[in-house]
């Protein structure tokens, strides 16, 4: 077989070897050179070695990126996972509000400045059932009452309807629309209600009742009463405590003279004791029945006379 005809077959393998290395560079944004075919044309020189030269980088350059590719999946994935245990590792605070509208503390447990265990993130909105029953007024005297709305900062946030409550009747809803009502007292009680709004929205609801001068001074005067007797106790208690500690402390301190003072009065109860013991037992000895005497009698005899 003659040189020549080696080199064909060679030669076009190595034609399509290019072709798809051409290919594959040309689907990642690459230039190759043209090459020349050695089996037709001109020996194996300078060209073919720089053609080598050429599809080994490409083909380095693709294998590079393909090895790449799985790497950036990873990371992405890592990322997506770390992103996922950082939103477990939040916690919630306590709302400062058992009803209405408050707010709450947001704590980071992990990856906290200073290798900190926890720390607040920031500090946001909470909310609680509407309804917050009867309230008490912010400051009051024997002829005004300052009533407050529930509401958080900032306040102009918010809407505030107040409202005058009638026994059977529907409430009246006053001209205030601000978070602080003072009213006047007068000859009867009244009731209030206030509700906050947010974005249209009632968020919480509270109600207030406002005393006539009269009921209110009824009502300090029989506050005295109260913490007087609660006083006088609370001092019979702290009394009679310190006398059992002090009675306590004497006992440890001067435990010789109290045994030897308990010391003999204890023997003569003992005595006592052991005396009805022992006549406890010969009563109950002298309570046998005669019945019982002829027969131990009996039984002495015939052992006698066997």
């Amino acid at each position: 077989m003659s040189p020549g005809g080696a080199g064909c077959p060679a030669g076009l393998l190595r034609a399509v070897g290019w072709l798809l290395l051409a290919g594959l560079a040309s689907s990642w944004g690459t230039n190759v050179t043209a090459f020349q075919d050695p089996g037709v044309g001109g020996p194996e020189g300078e060209g073919d070695g720089e053609n080598e030269n050429g599809g080994e980088e490409d083909a380095e350059n693709f294998l590079g990126g393909a090895e790449n590719a799985p790497q950036a999946a990873e990371a992405e994935e890592d990322s997506e996972v770390s992103n996922s245990t950082a939103i477990k590792e939040v916690e919630f605070g306590m709302c400062t509000v058992t009803c209405g509208v408050g707010i709450r503390e947001v704590i980071l447990t992990n990856g906290c400045p200073g290798g900190e265990s926890k720390c607040i993130v920031r500090v946001e909105e909470c909310h609680g059932p509407v309804d917050c029953g009867w309230g008490k007024p912010i400051s009051e005297s024997l002829e005004s009452i300052t009533l407050a709305c529930v509401y958080t900062s900032p306040v102009n946030r918010f809407k505030y309807v107040w409202k005058l409550l009638r026994p059977d009747q529907q409430p009246i809803v006053l001209a205030n629309d601000s978070a602080i009502l003072e009213v006047q007292r007068e000859t009867h009680p009244l009731a209030f209600e206030c509700d906050t709004f947010d974005n249209n929205e009632i968020v919480a609801s509270i109600k207030f009742t406002v005393y006539t001068t009269n009921e209110l001074q009824m009502k300090r005067s029989r506050q005295p009463d109260t913490d007087a007797v609660l006083v006088f106790v609370l001092t019979i208690g702290v009394i009679i405590c310190i006398f059992v500690i002090f009675v306590l402390i004497f006992i440890i301190i001067n435990w010789a003279a109290v045994k030897a003072f308990w010391g003999p009065r204890a023997s003569t109860t003992e005595m006592h004791s052991e005396l009805s013991s022992m006549r406890y037992k010969d009563s109950t000895s002298l309570d046998q029945s005669p019945a019982e005497i002829p027969g131990h009698e009996d039984d002495a005899l015939s052992e006698w006379n066997e």
